[in-house]
């Protein structure tokens, strides 16, 4: 397996102590001696780019002198505000956070096969799927939470005696959300990573920027598109009938 600069670190660095975690929890790595992918290990840089990015911002919060970091996330917050309000509606606020962190956790990662020597994690399966899934339990607690066990009437539909038939429908059509949510997003960054990798080892100079271009869109619309679908996911799963 060719290993990333970074994945190649964690490697020197932990693989004997992450080695004996995946033997206890029953998994056998392929290869002992390096048993950090490429996805976790782009995975975990994303991560301490966002510790980092929180602490700054926390560091460098001030009423009368705003710095551009404070700008620049305020404006992030007041823009996911102001749309979760418009597509979830009352108490938007109480999934901010989780909504936030997800956006910023896939457009890191989207965005992080544009750095030389380092992958879009998202480029896999797994990592989208992750995000994906986690999204899916969130809604559906806090359709329990909103709704106790009469959120089960979402799934049975309006005619009363169709309802066996159309609870079974909505249960395939919530868990194909997992499936078009992760699918989308992988197959998008994977063909962006391919062709700017294509173009650069054809043609090194001037025309691999263009596509690089395209990527950094692509990134950046997949972003939204990921984090636009739970908020649909969150107001349906909510939402009262009058």
């Amino acid at each position: 397996m060719h290993q990333l600069p970074f994945t190649a670190l964690l490697n020197r660095l932990f693989a004997v102590p992450a080695t004996k975690l995946l033997l206890a929890l029953g998994f056998h790595p392929a290869h002992a001696a390096t048993p950090i992918s490429n996805t976790f290990a782009m995975e975990f840089f994303v991560f301490l780019l966002l510790i980092l990015l929180f602490v700054a911002t926390r560091l460098s919060l001030s009423v009368e002198k705003p710095g551009t970091l404070q700008h620049i996330m305020e404006s992030f917050y007041n823009l996911m505000d102001a749309q979760s309000e418009e597509i979830i509606g009352h108490d938007h606020r109480r999934y901010l956070s989780y909504l936030i962190t997800l956006a910023l956790f896939i457009l890191f990662c989207n965005m992080l096969g544009l750095i030389p020597f380092f992958d879009s994690p998202t480029g896999s399966i797994v990592v989208p799927l992750g995000g994906a899934v986690a999204t899916w339990f969130f809604y559906q607690m806090h359709g329990f939470r909103e709704h106790g066990i009469a959120y089960l009437k979402h799934f049975a539909g309006p005619v009363w005696w169709m309802a066996p038939l159309m609870f079974l429908i909505e249960v395939a059509s919530h868990l194909a959300r997992m499936l078009s949510l992760s699918v989308r997003l992988y197959a998008n960054i994977f063909a962006g990573d391919m062709v700017t990798l294509v173009f650069f080892s054809l043609i090194p100079v001037g025309i691999p920027v263009i596509f690089l271009a395209l990527h950094f869109g692509v990134a950046l619309v997949q972003t939204i598109i990921f984090v636009l679908l739970p908020m649909v996911y969150i107001s349906e799963a909510v939402v009262h009938e009058h």
